[in-house]
Order: C-alpha cells, then structure tokens, then sequence
C-alpha cells in the first residue's frame, strides 16, 4: 500500500514508567510507517520521561517523527489536547500509557479510509483483566448510542473534526462527549471488526470504589442530557458503571 496518509498518534502520560515501553514499542513497530507519534507527559515524577527519551533513536531511524513534551497539565484530556494541536496527520488516534496497538493498527485504519473517508473510526479491542484474562469487546455502530458498542483506544478521527470540537476537559469521560458530539452532528462514522488496540482495565474509568461508580454514573448521564438523549440513558449509565464495578 503507498504511504501517502499521515496518521498522528498522541499518548498523554503521567508517572507511567511500568507500562509505557509496551505503549511506545507497539506505536514503533506499527507496519504502516507514516506516522507520528506525540507523548505528552504531565512532569513524571517517575522514570517516564527517561524511558520515552531512550526510544528517539529508534524511531529516528524508522523515518518517524517523534517528540516527547514534558510539562505541567490539567489532567489527561488537557494533555491529549496538547498533543492533537502539535498533530500534523490527517488522522489522530489516542493511545493511553498503559494500552498498546497491535502491529496492523495503523495500517488497518489507512486502509480503511481510503476504502471509506471517515470523519471517526473504531474497531474491536481486547480488554485484560488484572488476573490476566482477556475479553473481546466487539465494535458496534446502532441507533442507540452506548459505550458498549464503542472503543476510545481503537478511535481515529480526522484532524478537521479535532480543529472544530476538542475534549471540554470537564470529566473522565470526556471521550463519551466527544463520540455524542459526532453522533449528534451526523458525521460519518464507520467500525471494523478487527481487534486494533490492548486495553488493561483498573484505569481511571473503572476503580473499583461505589462511590468512584455512583460519581461516573452521574456523570454519564449528565453529557447524555447534554445532548438531548432521553432519561432512558440514566438506566444506562447505572448498567454500564455497575458492569465495571463487579469487572475492575
């Protein structure tokens, strides 16, 4: 396939330095080449920083840009923020720093827009539990708009959609308003059935304390109101907070 679409990749961290190789190998060892990749990390207090550094070399000589920003930030969505306005790809994905791509992800995702120009794209993931299990959750594309159907790490939107609408920055699931943004608006989105993307649960989104899930269920249904879904979604933020309660 020719290398003509640049795809930008993003990672925000903070004191990551047990899992960030794993993040930042799989990005390197991408079989589509035409990339970027962006670290943005919040001032480690960690190894983080020296372990990105220790990977420009390696990237340099594979033809990839790749810049490592250690500042200060207002948390992971101000940093994935930061890291979408020095994007200069057509398409961005996010890629938290304790996730990983599988080798054909990059790949995959130019195939599939010039199959297909999308505005937002997502396909399956595998989700690893901390005992080692691991699940598929398939990508799914209905009227009705829930997360069980959808997965962030495997998400790409083009960089015009970011130029329009970036993450409010108000809560942990400010992805959630992102995908009810384009969901609202009507942009085109498309899902492959192919697993992309790693996902390790026990992250922000899923602790497992009640009063963490009660707070992420008013949340949810909060950005559901937002745009204009009815109260059926509160019924649905309870099952899906509950879910990852008994699963963290």
């Amino acid at each position: 396939m020719e290398e003509k679409l640049l795809i930008s990749i993003v990672t925000a961290a903070y004191n990551s330095e047990k899992t960030i190789a794993q993040t930042i190998e799989s990005v390197l060892n991408q079989t589509y080449t035409n990339i970027e990749y962006i670290i943005i990390d919040g001032l480690s207090s960690d190894g983080t920083v020296s372990i990105a550094d220790s990977y420009r070399d390696k990237f340099t000589e594979k033809g990839i840009s790749y810049r490592v920003v250690s500042e200060k930030d207002r948390g992971i969505y101000d940093a994935m923020n930061k890291g979408i306005r020095m994007a200069g790809g057509q398409l961005i994905g996010l890629l938290n720093s304790d996730d990983w791509y599988e080798p054909v992800c990059a790949e995959v995702v130019a195939e599939t827009y010039l199959k297909e120009p999308f505005d937002m794209m997502y396909a399956d993931l595998r989700m690893i539990k901390r005992d080692g299990s691991t699940g598929i959750k398939r990508a799914r594309l209905r009227d009705y708009v829930t997360t069980r159907d959808w997965n962030h790490p495997t998400t790409f939107l083009t960089k015009q959609i970011y130029e329009a609408y970036q993450y409010p920055n108000e809560s942990v699931y400010d992805d959630l308003d992102m995908l009810l943004y384009m969901r609202s608006r009507h942009k085109k989105v498309v899902t492959v059935n192919r697993t992309l993307a790693n996902y390790r649960l026990g992250g922000a989104s899923n602790r497992k304390s009640l009063k963490d899930a009660k707070e992420r269920m008013v949340v949810k249904y909060r950005i559901y109101r937002k745009y204009g879904y009815s109260r059926l979604y509160l019924l649905e933020a309870v099952l899906m907070e509950t879910a990852k309660f008994i699963l963290a």
